[in-house]
């Protein structure tokens, strides 16, 4: 019997009140070193609980009726990893995007993709400096804390490759020199999987370095005429102001690190992506890549969920935003409208849950602190 696969939401308490004010000390634009953690594990989940709750009540000002797709990014942004917003026209892609990295009191920058775009246009260039007569670095937009890639899939191939080595091992190397990236970084990209003409698919390669991956959807009537009433007349984009900053948010990353992750837990990880390697309907299964943002993302959900160690639930609640998009179905499936989504969904009915935390009912043991048993 598997536990429920409903994500835990947002702690509630966060929602609707006034935000304590927020000293805005960090707006350098490179942080190498994160902050140790200090105090009990307790004390860095409510901060953390209070923290995310005031971005995520900041993001919904914009982004309206859409709870599920803001604790998608949220749990990206924990996890250190990047994600892609792929849907159709108008739904509030670039809207989500911004607002997220506007909610942070970080160096932010945006880069809109066209076919025309260099790979020197995003990583920067070595320029001659006559008055030193040697060549000098000009950072790119990739040295910030968040980059907004609008419309990634117009660049050509080329430029897309440009971001590899930046998502991957967060520095850039020009001219045989390497440069860190700062911390926290986070490439947050939107792409129209519908309109096709003019576009270059991501390679497989590029996919695989994207944590997640969340379509908006259309809102609901009430969420649409809620949004109508509000926004007709004024952009709430204008009015949103930081309520963190980036070192709170490395705080917040090593809470998350520390959240426990059980042997069985590990195992189950490991056997569900490893599931997706073996299944007919697919071309080229997970990653080892994908197994380690799996687990990485299950810790941010298991930490916005109160919790300092990973359940079921939590893999559940993370699975299809993490694993589908890196699935590559084969052509019969593709012409029999499989959907790789459904194939994780599938899996997770079938894969087996750890047992050794069941309860004779089939239920995990939620209060049961693996702490305890280190």
């Amino acid at each position: 019997m598997t536990p429920s696969t409903q994500p835990a939401a947002l702690p509630e308490h966060s929602y609707g009140g006034g935000a304590p004010a927020v000293n805005h000390v960090n707006n350098a634009p490179h942080v190498n070193a994160a902050p140790q953690p200090q105090g009990r594990p307790e004390e860095g989940l409510a901060e953390l609980h209070a923290v995310v709750g005031r971005i995520a009540a900041n993001v919904e000002k914009v982004i309206v009726g859409k709870p599920d797709v803001v604790r998608v990014a949220l749990v990206t942004l924990l996890a250190e990893g990047h994600l892609l917003v792929e849907d159709v026209p108008g739904v509030g892609k670039t809207s989500l995007a911004k607002a997220l990295a506007r909610s942070i009191d970080c160096t932010v920058s945006r880069i809109q993709f066209t076919p025309d775009l260099l790979p020197s246009d995003i990583t920067g260039v070595s320029i001659y400096n006559r008055q030193d007569n040697d060549f000098e670095f000009r950072p790119g937009p990739v040295f910030a804390n968040i980059v907004v890639g609008d419309e990634i899939n117009r660049a050509s191939p080329k430029t897309q490759s440009a971001l590899l080595e930046c998502m991957e091992e967060h520095q850039v190397t020009v001219d045989g020199q390497t440069y860190p990236l700062g911390a926290p970084f986070m490439v947050i990209a939107t792409q129209n999987p519908i309109e096709m003409e003019g576009t270059y698919a991501l390679p497989e390669a590029q996919r695989d370095r994207f944590t997640s991956r969340v379509s908006i959807g259309y809102p609901d009537p009430a969420a649409e005429l809620a949004m109508v009433d509000e926004h007709a007349g004024h952009d709430p984009m204008a009015d949103l102001r930081p309520v963190s900053d980036a070192e709170q948010v490395l705080r917040l990353v090593n809470v998350v690190r520390r959240v426990h992750l059980s042997t069985e837990i590990r195992r189950y990880a490991v056997e569900l992506v490893g599931a997706t390697r073996r299944l007919p309907e697919l071309r080229l299964g997970a990653s080892p890549r994908s197994t380690l943002q799996l687990v990485r993302a299950a810790r941010a959900q298991a930490a916005l969920a109160g919790r300092d160690f990973v359940v079921p639930d939590d893999i559940h609640a993370v699975a299809v935003p993490v694993l589908a998009h890196r699935l590559v179905l084969t052509a019969e499936a593709q012409a029999a409208r499989r959907s790789s989504a459904d194939l994780v969904r599938n899996l997770l009915q079938r894969v087996p849950v750890p047992q050794a935390a069941l309860d004779p009912t089939g239920q995990f043991l939620h209060n049961v602190n693996p702490n305890n048993h280190r």
